[in-house]
C-alpha cells in the first residue's frame, strides 16, 4: 500500500513539474474572481476571511509558516502584521523563484498592488498605506524554502524553533498535491508537526473539485472535498475546529480554468 501511494504521489509530482505560474496567477487571480468593486467576488472573501481570523482572537507570535505559497502572497498579507517572523514555502522551484521576485525586485507575474491596498482598508488604514504593509511584508519574510506535506517532517530540520510554529497558513495547497484522500490526510497530519500545541491553523481550499488548470493544456487533478470530510480531517489530524466559513461561487465566477464549486475557509487549534 505505501509503495503503491509513494508511485500516485511522484505522479502528482511529475504533473507539476509543467505548472506555469504566471498562467496560473492569470486564471484565478484576475477578474472576475478578483473583482475588489464586488462584494461576492472570492479573492475579497478570501483576504476577509483571513482578516477576521487574526484579528477575532488576536492571533499573534513569533513564526507564522505559509504552507505551499504557490506563486501567490495574499493570504500572508494580513498575517506579516502579527508576527515577527513569515516563512514562506512551495515544493516547485518555479514559484519559489517567483516569490523571491517579488520579494528581492519587487518583479512579480502580477500586481499585488489592489490586494494591498484592500487588506490596508480591512485594517482600518486606508489604501495609501499599502506600501508600507509592502515593506513589512518584504521585511518579515525571513526564509522561501522547499517543502514537501508528503514527508513526515515537510520542512528542513532547523528551520523551526523546537516547539514548532505559533500558526500555519495553508491555501489550496493539499487537495491539490494529494492524489486521493488518504494522502491528502497524512499531508494534513504532516504540516501538523510544524505547528506548536495551541497554536493556529488557517486553512483554504477548494470544494467539490476534480480539477484545474495549472498552465495552457496542463490539467491537474485534485481530490475533490466536501464540508463534512474538511470536519472530520481536521479532527482525525488533532485539531478543535472553531470556524469554518464556505463561499459558493456564483455562476459567472466559473470561468473554465476548474470544476471547482465553493471555497472554505476552516480555523482550527491544535489540540
Amino acid at each position: 500500500m505505501a509503495k503503491d501511494l509513494s508511485k500516485t504521489v511522484a505522479a502528482m509530482e511529475g504533473c507539476y513539474q509543467r505548472f506555469n505560474p504566471a498562467a496560473y496567477l492569470q486564471y484565478n487571480y484576475t477578474a472576475p474572481r478578483a473583482d475588489f468593486e464586488r462584494s461576492d467576488s472570492i479573492v475579497p472573501w478570501k483576504l476577509s476571511c483571513l482578516h477576521r481570523a487574526l484579528t477575532e482572537d488576536d492571533i499573534r507570535g513569533d513564526v507564522l509558516v505559509d504552507v505551499g505559497s504557490g506563486p501567490t502572497l495574499y493570504q500572508v498579507m494580513s498575517g506579516c502584521e502579527r508576527f515577527n517572523r513569515v516563512i514562506l514555502s512551495d515544493f516547485l522551484e518555479v514559484n519559489r523563484r517567483e516569490l523571491q521576485s517579488w520579494l528581492q525586485e519587487g518583479k512579480s507575474s502580477l500586481d499585488w498592488t489592489t490586494y494591498f491596498k484592500y487588506v490596508c482598508e480591512l485594517e482600518g488604514r486606508g489604501s495609501s498605506a499599502w506600501t508600507k504593509k509592502a515593506e513589512r511584508l518584504r521585511t518579515v519574510v525571513s526564509d522561501v524554502l522547499p517543502i514537501d506535506v508528503h514527508q513526515s517532517c515537510p520542512l528542513s530540520q532547523g528551520t523551526l524553533p523546537l516547539c514548532g510554529a505559533d500558526c500555519l497558513v495553508s491555501s489550496f495547497c493539499l487537495e491539490s498535491v494529494s492524489p486521493d484522500l488518504t494522502s491528502f490526510n497524512i499531508a494534513l497530519s504532516n504540516i501538523s508537526s510544524l505547528l506548536r500545541k495551541g497554536g493556529y491553523l488557517l486553512l483554504i481550499g477548494a470544494l467539490g473539485e476534480s480539477f484545474y488548470m495549472g498552465g495552457p493544456g496542463l490539467c491537474i487533478p485534485v481530490v475533490p472535498l466536501d464540508e463534512a470530510q474538511v470536519c472530520v480531517s481536521l479532527r482525525a489530524s488533532g485539531y478543535e475546529l472553531l470556524q469554518l466559513s464556505i463561499y459558493h461561487l456564483p455562476t459567472d465566477m466559473k470561468v473554465g480554468v476548474d470544476d471547482v464549486t465553493g471555497v472554505f475557509f476552516a480555523k482550527a487549534k491544535k489540540c
